[in-house]
């Protein structure tokens, strides 16, 4: 059997991250909410002229919010797979993951407040 060259199997890997960026977006509410607020906030940089600087902080905010919020749907989809019965072991993962997302979530929140505020008053 041939092995693939090395940039088809790099497209390859790059359809299956997008066939999973769209399951997740399609079937996670908490992704949608973070859809929603990236546009809002899109939206609002455009509006404020923001500077480049403040793009960069504000995508790498955006980016690092869905990221973290797709790896904690993928922990608690593997923590339900391997054990669907309440576990407090389990329980733990869960919680530590959805803490990663709140404490990226506070941050992106502080980057906004620091772009955004001075630019309202």
């Amino acid at each position: 059997m041939a092995k693939e060259s090395f940039i088809v199997n790099r497209l390859k890997s790059v359809g299956f991250a997008l066939r999973g960026a769209l399951l997740l977006v399609r079937t996670e509410a908490s992704i949608k909410i973070q859809v929603f607020i990236a546009l809002v906030m899109t939206a609002v940089g455009f509006y404020f002229d923001i500077s480049n600087t403040e793009w960069i902080l504000q995508i790498f905010a955006i980016g690092m919010v869905m990221g973290i919020e797709g790896l904690n749907t993928a922990i608690e989809k593997i923590c339900d797979y391997v054990q669907p019965e309440f576990d407090s072991k389990i329980g733990f993962i869960k919680d530590v993951s959805a803490g990663a997302v709140m404490l990226v979530s506070i941050a992106a929140t502080l980057i906004g407040l620091i772009i955004y505020l001075p630019k309202m008053f």
